[in-house]
């Protein structure tokens, strides 16, 4: 069997506990023809570069499995017919990479850099001076 990645971004108006049901769903579909899900990732609702179906953000999820072309192929088909589903990508991989991914791994580094950056007691101006009056 192949190791495969798969990311795929359902509809904005889903709630959270509907997109993992999602993700739930296709990874059932894998054990269902064959395969075995590695690991599921949820990334949350993002914000896209473009609309897709009138949608400007989306459920990210990320799927990590070992199944044969024919399983991966059967949850490809079936991601793109169902409705909540707007775009799929699947990549063959070598190897399976240990830990979270890098976009989990960036979310955990903004996490405990915190929002926003702390500007101290440089005024609203940083460290230009006051403006020049006009008479």
């Amino acid at each position: 069997m192949a190791l495969y990645e798969h990311v795929f971004i359902a509809r904005q108006d889903l709630s959270n506990a509907q997109a993992e049901g999602l993700i739930e769903h296709f990874g059932q579909v894998l054990s269902d023809q064959g395969g075995k899900v590695v690991g599921t990732e949820y990334w949350g609702l993002k914000t896209m570069a473009y609309k897709i179906n009138k949608n400007r953000k989306g459920h990210y999820a990320f799927v990590r499995s070992d199944a044969p072309s024919d399983a991966v192929h059967e949850m490809e088909r079936l991601m793109r017919l169902h409705d909540d589903v707007m775009r799929v990508m699947t990549i063959k991989v070598d190897g399976h990479e240990e830990g979270p991914s890098v976009v989990l791994q960036a979310k955990a580094a903004k996490d405990e850099r915190g929002r926003g950056r702390d500007r101290g007691d440089r005024g609203d101006r940083g460290d230009r001076g006051d403006r020049p009056r006009r008479d």
